[in-house]
Formats: C-alpha cells, sequence, structure tokens
C-alpha cells in the first residue's frame, strides 16, 4: 500500500456517508480489495472511526476485504435460477477453476463468488463475467466462458449478445415513452431522463442494452451519489419502494413497453438492477 495514494484519493471526496463509500471505491479499483492498511490510514485521514469504516467495508456486497483475481465470476443463486440449475454450474465454475465460491484462484487470475439474485430471473441462470452478462449458462458453456475471458472478451461480441435484450421503457407513471432515438449510447436509442443532485438539475440519459451501465448527463456526477430522477414529459418522479440488493439506496422503476418492469439503482455508479419480464407489477 502507498499511503500516499490513499491520501490522494481522500482529497478528492467530502467526508460525508457519500464520500466515504467513493473513497472505499477508489481504494478498491487501485488495489482489488480493501487492505487493512488502507482502511486504517482512512481512519486517521478522515477522523472516522475504524469500527464505522468496517460496517461500511462489510455492509456492501461490492467491497472486498481479501485480495480479488484479475477477472471477477459471479454466479447468480437467486431462485429463479436455482431451479434452472445454477448450484451445478457454480461447481463446475468451482472445478474448472480449482478454487471455492469467495476464494480465488491458486494463479490470481478468478475469484469466484456466488450471489442471491443479480436481478435478472427472466435469462437465468445468469452469470457476470468482469460485468459482461451471460444468460441461460449451463454447465456444457462454463469452460468456453473461461477462456473468452482469459484471451479478452471482445466489446463488439458483448453488445451483438446484449442487443437481445434491449430495453423499450416507458414511465412508470405516464406511460410515455422515455427512448429517445436521437441521441444513441451504444448504438441503440438512450433512455431519456431527468435528474437533479446537489442542487443541480439537468438531464441524464442511459444505455438501453441488458448489460451495458453506460451513463451520459448534464453535468458530472459523483461517484456514490444517489440521484432524484423524474420523467422529462410528467416531471413524476421515479422513485420506486424497491431499494438496491447492493447499496440499499432507493431504486428508479421503469416499464417495459412489451410487458414488465426495469428498476436501477439511484446510486451513481452502482449496478444493482432488478429485471421482471413476467408482469408489470413491482
Amino acid at each position: 500500500m502507498n499511503a500516499n495514494e490513499i491520501r490522494d484519493i481522500v482529497e478528492k471526496h467530502p467526508s460525508d456517508r457519500g464520500g466515504l463509500i467513493a473513497i472505499l471505491e477508489d481504494i478498491q479499483a487501485k488495489y482489488s480489495y480493501l487492505p487493512e492498511d488502507a482502511l486504517r490510514l482512512l481512519a486517521e485521514e478522515t477522523g472516522t472511526s475504524l469500527v464505522d469504516i468496517y460496517g461500511v467495508a462489510t455492509f456492501y456486497s461490492l467491497f472486498s476485504l481479501t485480495p480479488r483475481g484479475k477477472h471477477l465470476c459471479s454466479v447468480c443463486m437467486g431462485t429463479a435460477c436455482h431451479v434452472r440449475g445454477a448450484p451445478v454450474i457454480a461447481d463446475e465454475f468451482s472445478r474448472q477453476l480449482q478454487t471455492d465460491p469467495g476464494e480465488t484462484s491458486s494463479d490470481g487470475e478468478f475469484t469466484l463468488d456466488t450471489v442471491n439474485c443479480l436481478g435478472a430471473c427472466a435469462i437465468g441462470p445468469v452469470v457476470v463475467m468482469d460485468g459482461h452478462y451471460f444468460s441461460n449458462v449451463d454447465s456444457g458453456q462454463v469452460k468456453r466462458i473461461i477462456k473468452k475471458t482469459r484471451a479478452g472478451l471482445d466489446d463488439a461480441q458483448i453488445k451483438k449478445h446484449m442487443r437481445h435484450y434491449l430495453y423499450d421503457v416507458n414511465c412508470s407513471r405516464c406511460n410515455h415513452s422515455l427512448m429517445d432515438p436521437d441521441h444513441p449510447i451504444d448504438g441503440a436509442p438512450s433512455i431519456r431522463l431527468t435528474m437533479s443532485s446537489e442542487r443541480q438539475h439537468g438531464w441524464i440519459r442511459l444505455s438501453a442494452l441488458y448489460g451495458s451501465f453506460t451513463v451520459e448527463s448534464e453535468f458530472g456526477i459523483r461517484t456514490s451519489t444517489v440521484l432524484d430522477v423524474f420523467c422529462p414529459h410528467c416531471h413524476g418522479e421515479l422513485k420506486s419502494p424497491t431499494t438496491c440488493p447492493l447499496c440499499a439506496a432507493p431504486m428508479v422503476t421503469l416499464f417495459i413497453r412489451s410487458g414488465g418492469v426495469l428498476q436501477i439503482c439511484s446510486r451513481r455508479g452502482c449496478k444493482g438492477h432488478m429485471l421482471d419480464l413476467e408482469g408489470a407489477g413491482i
């Protein structure tokens, strides 16, 4: 750990709770996990109790207190994926990588995790490898997914895969289309919304491709900031009573035009989402 690097990270962020989360995210991005020495230094630099820092670091599932591999593999074990064979898939990843869930392979290449739900039950079993979603996975695909990851996941192929799951969404309050063909993201119409944050108000556009977290906005948004999100037509707030399974921030609810509900986390930088294609109820 480089103490000066930690101090530089601390200086970039405010000292409130949201700032603490952003600091931890930057530290983890730098070291792939949260080293104990870094957390002790963070406590000294911010005047925050080490107990409080550990409380935040262990509460949010995106943080790790142990070293992670170069690649992160997450196998969904939610109910829908479980009944479709997720335990067999997880066992096959363990066998291929020669490591148990929650641990890192001996070559330091892969960390294997099992998660309660990735919010994409309709296309399960789901595996996420380095942020890329693989749907309807069976045990026979495991070796190929690992091989592709070692070689480098090709963005073009990933986008081609995701195009099978292109969102076409409406406002959950006025049912007006939120699609903006004049402002494409990832080569497809974007989702147009308005937002407010830290006394600023402006537009935000999201990628409509499943598995992509590309965001463009009128003004810069600090990582970990929780946004208030509104429909650009009726100006109604789109906040859901549901909270994010990853960070506990409020979810934003959008209706899928062909039927179903998409919920996305309102915290900038969080990849929490829920996808229900079975109906329009939350």
